[in-house]
């Protein structure tokens, strides 16, 4: 089993709350967590663009990787949203199980 921490910016506590509260229910996550006061500087369509947003914690697994993206750009309001994916390289054991069970197929 492969555990990995999905991360995604949102603009508002309303569209993050939106988001962690679709993917634990709909169990393609085991949790979310919501990181106010990130600012993010960046280059959109030529022009320099600084905004306070949301960073969102997604803890899954591999298996449920491709819903999980799909879910988050169904759900994000910005026409490009980031959906970046990062391995965890280890973990207490049993938490790494409780992300498997929570977000075990059916």
């Amino acid at each position: 089993m492969t555990v990995l921490v999905v991360l995604t910016t949102c603009p508002n506590q309303d569209v993050a709350e939106r988001i962690s509260h679709a993917l634990v229910s709909e169990h393609l996550a085991a949790c979310v967590n919501r990181i106010s006061g990130v600012q993010s500087t960046y280059r959109w369509q030529g022009a320099l663009q600084t905004d306070n947003e949301i960073l969102l914690l997604i803890k899954t697994t591999q298996a449920r990787y491709a819903e999980v993206q799909a879910r988050i750009v169904a759900l994000h309001p910005y026409e490009l949203p980031e959906v970046i994916a990062v391995e965890a390289a280890a973990g207490l054991d049993r938490y790494l199980a409780w992300i498997e069970n929570e977000t075990r197929l059916d």
